[in-house]
């Protein structure tokens, strides 16, 4: 039974074609990791692939990095830590947050507003970046999970 998969070069380059596509990135600089379903990984240790599947053999793997991403509509949503991985490389799809937006969305609020774009954009405030959101007619829906949320409190940045 496999926990874990690493992806291969082609499956790489297809997750790579997308977020190239949605977010401007050129290159993944690690190995990624698809978990279950849909959850990816990142890994850049010092253990290489063939490594990681002698490992494997002998002991079960249920995690391995940095969670990066979820696939979604066929589409990778990047996680918090996923968009501060690439924030270097991402150049499409940025959505500037102010102070007040800032705070809504850490403290995970929808933000309302009107938008004819259907995507998923990269949350970001003064240059950190906050994850992703979906964009849709009246709002901007929020992903940060419950355990991360501020929960009521106000940031002064």
């Amino acid at each position: 039974m496999n926990y874990i998969k690493l992806l291969s070069t082609k499956e790489k380059k297809e997750i790579l074609k997308k977020l190239n596509e949605q977010f401007g990135v050129t290159e993944i600089p690690g190995i990624l990791i698809k978990s279950g379903q849909d959850r990816l990984f990142f890994f850049s240790g010092s253990l290489d692939e063939l490594e990681i599947r002698n490992i494997e053999r002998e002991i079960p793997i249920e995690r391995l990095g940095v969670y990066f991403a979820r696939i979604v509509d066929d589409f990778p949503k990047l996680s918090i830590e996923g968009s501060q991985l690439l924030s270097s490389q991402i150049k499409k799809n940025v959505f500037e947050l102010s102070k007040e937006q800032m705070n809504d969305w850490m403290n995970g609020r929808d933000l309302l507003f009107k938008s004819d774009m259907r995507r998923y954009y990269v949350m970001r405030y003064k240059g950190d970046f906050l994850g992703c959101g979906k964009f849709s007619a009246e709002k901007i829906s929020n992903f940060i999970p419950k355990a991360r949320r501020l929960k009521n409190k106000e940031l002064e940045l």
